[in-house]
């Protein structure tokens, strides 16, 4: 399997942890694009045998972070976000579940969301997201109970009702 085919087959998890982070379909697209170009253009800095979706999910999370600095407006923790204005689908139990959910996630500080993200959503290991932000995995998982608590403060205690993502979030080790 060549460095392309590597790249491509991680293109839907870089979609998926790029709309986490943004909230937006347009943002992240740019944001993987970005990656994936920045990929290319170093890949002798890619070792042989190392993680590739690891490698690439922290080229995004910096990319991300500098975008964010150079447009503090853009900041997602303002005391009034756009993701508390979003309105659900109407009719769909579920939507509004979710947009709680989206709300909650996007109320937590940026280092208990990045971790959340990348243990619950991506699934990966402690030690992979530690390596993704560059982290011990102490700290990992610090930031993962720390952000796990402040979810179910947010969310309240009635976590039966909530989508199953919220049911990993709350059993994960």
């Amino acid at each position: 399997m060549s460095l392309r085919d590597d790249l491509a087959a991680c293109v839907p998890q870089l979609r998926r942890y790029a709309r986490a982070l943004t909230g937006d379909a347009a943002w992240a697209d740019d944001l993987v694009q970005d990656t994936l170009e920045r990929a290319l253009a170093r890949t002798s800095m890619l070792r042989a045998h190392s993680n590739t979706r690891a490698w690439l999910m922290t080229i995004l999370r910096h990319l991300y972070i500098d975008q964010l600095r150079k447009h503090r407006e853009l900041a997602l923790d303002a005391d009034d976000p756009v993701w508390q204005r979003l309105e659900a689908p109407v009719g769909e139990v579920g939507g509004l579940q979710l947009l709680d959910l989206q709300r909650a996630l996007y109320r937590l500080p940026l280092e208990q969301r990045d971790v959340l993200l990348l243990v619950a959503l991506e699934q990966l290991s402690y030690r992979e997201a530690a390596a993704i932000l560059q982290v011990p995995v102490g700290t990992v998982m610090s930031r993962l109970s720390r952000a796990r608590e402040h979810l179910r403060v947010l969310l309240g205690s009635d976590a039966g009702s909530w989508p199953e993502i919220f049911k990993v979030v709350r059993q994960r080790p």
